[in-house]
């Protein structure tokens, strides 16, 4: 006789759902509003200071009430089950929040040094910064989502307290993941999820994948310095070019052989520095670049080895090095039971009218991408799904990072849509 409380809670799912595509009607609008103002206005790691204030402005106009971080970028606003018409998130005692475990829906704030090369509409107004990232686009969804939360939770509707973090300097290392674990964003916080634009899925679609999405990621910065001298007698001085041509290439060579290739460790360059005269050998030169791992034990591992075999390689060349490797961030792994929560969740945010429908699910694979994320996940179980933005049939090629980015509009209900129905799902009060 157990169908009968599970086909109750697909009634009340359903009645939810049509809740949220009422809600849509009358906000998307204001949501794609909302969304090409950021994305005129970007704004670099930790000066996020226009975008928090418009993100305050959205939320208190909706009866919460939102927390600015210290430095004044970023956001963290609760949104809990309320008997009244007073603030929501207000007077949540630490006990009750404890007891309840929020659900923390993330989203990041920060834009890119990238000039931006499509002549949108609402374009980048800052010369050398978009949001070649997306990241405009998770704001708006987790905003979206919360504004219909905040109804939900006014009506005595929300299951479960939900918290809001909006985290400034994604792009920077070790990112501001770490700031808001700090101001205290994971406290009451049961799980955690979030998503990223993905320009290789279609807007509509939703990519998911249990356990390790991302890869960790460190920077490298190397200087080798020597007497100096002429290119004439290189045997007298130390040749810091040829060292650090030596360096480039060794260094990774050595580094597959010294680890086990199913850590996936990769070391790539991407910037190299030495010298201004053709006849002269400098004194200095730099090399800077990444270390990227698939799997947490491999990231462990890297530091140590990485001076090792600097020191090494340095040595037969007589170089002094300097070199700062600063941790990054480790990788991000999705919890099973959080990934089958955003699974249920998508199943229903797809199966509106003109949704793709489970079809829409799709698998992807892990990327050697980094992403701050995975600071929350060494705190609490969460999971990242990937949200498409690539407009259906778009032959263009296109990457993060990539001044030609753009996403496809439409993903942004797609997205309000799978957090505002992971936050109602009558079961997830286990995650």
């Amino acid at each position: 006789m157990s169908p009968l409380p599970q086909a109750r809670d697909r009634a009340v799912d359903d009645t939810a759902s049509s809740r949220l595509s009422a809600f849509l009607a009358r906000q998307e609008p204001e949501l794609l509003r909302f969304r090409r103002d950021l994305h005129a206005h970007p704004e670099l790691g930790r000066q996020e200071r226009r975008t928090t204030e418009r993100l305050v402005e959205q939320l208190e106009a909706a009866g919460l009430v939102p927390k600015v971080l210290p430095h004044g970028c970023g956001v963290i606003c609760d949104i809990d089950p309320i008997d009244d018409d007073g603030p929501i998130g207000a007077e949540l005692s630490a006990d009750s929040a404890h007891r309840r475990g929020r659900l923390a829906i993330r989203a990041d704030i920060d834009a890119l040094p990238v000039q931006e090369a499509e002549a949108l509409p609402f374009r980048s107004t800052v010369t050398g910064v978009s949001h070649a990232c997306g990241h405009d686009v998770h704001t708006a969804c987790a905003l979206g989502a919360g504004l219909f939360l905040a109804e939900e939770a006014r009506a005595g509707r929300l299951p479960r307290g939900v918290r809001l973090v909006f985290q400034p300097a994604e792009e920077l290392l070790p990112g501001g993941a770490v700031d808001m674990v700090d101001a205290g964003a994971l406290d009451g916080v049961a799980s955690i999820i979030g998503v990223h634009c993905d320009p290789k899925v279609d807007a509509g679609q939703i990519g998911l994948r249990t356990g390790a999405l991302t890869a960790a990621c460190d920077t490298i910065e190397l200087r080798m310095s020597g007497p100096g001298g002429h290119t004439a007698r290189p045997h007298l001085t130390v040749d810091i070019v040829y060292a650090l041509a030596a360096m480039v290439t060794e260094l990774p060579a050595a580094l597959s052989r010294r680890m086990d290739p199913r850590g996936g460790v990769s070391v790539v360059w991407g910037q190299i520095n030495a010298g201004h005269a053709s006849n002269a050998i400098p004194q200095y030169g730099e090399v800077r670049g990444t270390l990227r791992a698939m799997d947490q034990r491999a990231w462990s591992q890297a530091p140590d080895l990485i001076h090792e075999l600097v020191d090494s390689i340095a040595a037969v060349y007589g170089a002094k090095t300097e070199m700062e490797y600063v941790r990054g961030v480790p990788p991000v792994v999705n919890e099973e039971h959080v990934v089958e929560l955003l699974r249920e969740a998508a199943h229903r945010a797809l199966s509106v009218p003109g949704g793709a429908g489970p079809d829409g699910i799709v698998a992807v694979e892990q990327s050697m991408g980094g992403e701050d994320f995975s600071w929350y996940l060494q705190h609490v179980p969460g999971a990242m799904a990937r949200l498409g933005v690539r407009t259906p049939g778009d032959p263009t090629p296109r990457d993060l990072h990539q001044s030609t980015f753009v996403a496809d509009e439409a993903a942004i209900a797609v997205g309000v849509r799978l957090f505002a129905e992971a936050a109602m799902a009558a079961d997830h009060a286990r995650v």
